[in-house]
């Protein structure tokens, strides 16, 4: 667990970060602020096989950017001769990224020089090692996709930024780890809803059957006991608020 901030980061913490390792197999599933400096604190940066962005927030790519330049001018990356890494984006995310880098200061293809870009079809699956990940598309203010990672016997679902959805339900159907944002402590009122609350959050782990649920994407400023109380109740058992260096094994 690198970052599970909201929009906005936690004192000393960062946003939308986590790494998922299996079998040696390294994967970062989104790179919000802060979740580089997180990274290097667990790993080299180097052994990144690949990197999954969920959706397009600043909240959840900002440290694309900078990642990318240790992939262009860091030393230990110079000299690790470790092929670029994966950079696994939604549909339409080449032209933003490159629009980001140019707002950054840097050229155009900066991001996509440093990694092996390539955008994901929502309805497909994309095959890391022995990984396998496959993705959901849920209610947000941008295109958003849920993300499940599974070696063909564990399964982790990330839920992404949603609002409520049957069909995030139906993806996560019976994981053994659902990774679901409880970002309100009421609900809003946009429509479409882009987030949850931890009710609907433990509401959605108990329709999902999941075996494990973890609350993320929820500020420091919220009351931890209160939300773990809503969304337990909900759930229907015992759930968990996500930590910053907390390791969860499926």
């Amino acid at each position: 667990m690198l970052g599970k901030s909201p929009s906005y980061a936690d004192a000393g913490g960062a946003c939308s970060g986590y790494l998922v390792d299996s079998a040696g197999t390294r994967l970062l599933l989104d790179c919000g602020c802060g979740v580089l400096g997180k990274l290097r604190s667990v790993c080299d940066y180097t052994e990144i096989d690949a990197v999954v962005l969920s959706h397009l927030h600043a909240d959840h790519i900002l440290d694309i950017v900078p990642y990318a330049s240790a992939l262009t001018f860091g030393p230990r990356w110079l000299s690790s001769r470790a092929p670029r890494p994966a950079l696994h984006v939604p549909p339409g995310a080449r032209e933003q990224l490159a629009a980001l880098s140019t707002a950054a200061g840097m050229r155009a293809d900066h991001i996509e020089a440093a990694f092996d870009l390539q955008e994901y079809d929502p309805a497909g699956e994309v095959r890391i090692d022995e990984l396998t990940v496959r993705f959901q598309t849920v209610p947000h203010y941008v295109q958003a996709q849920a993300v499940e990672v599974s070696d063909g016997n564990a399964r982790f679902t990330f839920g992404a930024d949603s609002g409520p959805s049957t069909d995030l339900c139906r993806f996560a159907a019976d994981t053994d780890l659902l990774l679901i944002e409880a970002t309100l402590d009421e609900p809003d009122d946009g429509d479409p809803r882009g987030h949850l609350t931890p009710a609907e959050a433990g509401q959605h782990g108990r329709d999902a059957g999941a075996r494990r649920l973890v609350l993320t994407h929820i500020s420091d400023e919220l009351d931890p006991a209160a939300a773990r109380a809503k969304a337990a109740e909900a759930f229907g058992g015992e759930v968990e608020l996500a930590v910053e260096g907390a390791v969860y094994e499926i």
